[in-house]
């Protein structure tokens, strides 16, 4: 072979290698986008699983809301047949929990709720509970007391006293609507509060541990109504002994002073459940321009 042909040779090699190597990335890169694809669409088809199982837990917790809200609207009932003499406050409030479950039952997360449907409900309830106080001639005292052991944990009851000397009730007798124990200073109603749903769905997305110490607890307890809720347009806490002074500004659903506001109920039933004791809640309007009501909190440290 002369030395012209090695060299033809030789270059029809290269030339031949050259062409197959594009041929060879190409091959790869198609393989590499296959297997992406491929990717993508398992995420997909988790993400879809994820959301359906996240909107059939939500249902439930809907539904047994909803039963709940049944059974107290139920009991209000019989206890209006029972008790001749505050029977028509007693309908009224076993129509409004009735009310109130077939809108829980039926609404569902996906749905928009203006804070202007909000605050009829809250107010049509608040009318119906103040009318109940009024009726039995209950304190202006607003006790959250941990109450009965439930599987998801202690419950928080909104307690009103009877007498103005009152004394606190056991855990078990809040199970009841009607407390009526043997010593008459342990006597009033124990309500279901409206911030007990609130809590539970923030302390289920809680990053972290729920603080146990009053100064933080009240941190977290604000940013919880203003980030999470929107519920308020500003919270600011002011800790001293035994007490927090939390400062609204902009509720959504109104005036907080009324009864079991969920501003007001969702901080009762907060720092009840993380200080484990019985908190007194009291709203008073503020004078300033940087709040328009006063949330106080107060405890016994003993």
């Amino acid at each position: 072979m002369s030395e012209s042909e090695s060299r033809d040779r030789a270059t029809d090699a290269d030339e031949g290698a050259t062409d197959a190597e594009p041929l060879q990335l190409g091959d790869e890169r198609s393989t590499e986008s296959s297997e992406l694809a491929a990717q993508i669409d398992v995420l997909r088809e988790e993400n879809q699983r994820l959301r359906e199982e996240y909107a059939r837990a939500r249902r439930t917790q809907y539904r047994r809301t909803a039963l709940a809200l049944a059974a107290v609207g139920l009991l209000a009932t019989l206890g209006g047949v029972a008790l001749p003499d505050s029977r028509t406050v007693l309908f009224a409030l076993g129509g409004t929990g009735l009310f109130a479950a077939a809108l829980t039952r039926y609404l569902t997360p996906e749905q928009f709720i203006s804070a202007s449907v909000g605050e009829g409900i809250y107010g049509s309830l608040a009318a119906t509970e103040a009318a109940l106080v009024a009726e039995l001639g209950l304190q202006d005292e607003r006790l959250y007391l941990p109450g009965p052991d439930t599987p998801n944990g202690v419950s928080i009851r909104l307690f009103v006293p009877q007498q103005s000397e009152y004394d606190l009730p056991s855990p078990s007798a809040l199970d009841s609507v009607f407390v009526v124990a043997d010593d008459e200073a342990e006597r009033g109603v124990a309500l279901h509060p409206s911030g007990g749903p609130l809590f539970a769905e923030f302390h289920r997305t809680l990053s972290g541990s729920l603080a146990d110490e009053p100064d933080a607890l009240a941190a977290q307890l604000a940013d919880g109504l203003v980030e999470q809720f929107e519920l308020a347009r500003s919270a600011t806490p002011d800790y001293d002994e035994g007490q927090i002074t939390v400062a609204i500004d902009g509720s959504a659903y109104g005036a907080i002073d009324r009864i079991d506001h969920p501003v007001a109920s969702f901080l009762g039933v907060g720092f009840a459940a993380g200080l484990d004791r019985a908190v007194a809640v009291e709203t008073t309007a503020a004078d300033g321009d940087r709040a328009d009501f006063l949330v106080t909190c107060s405890w016994d440290d003993a």
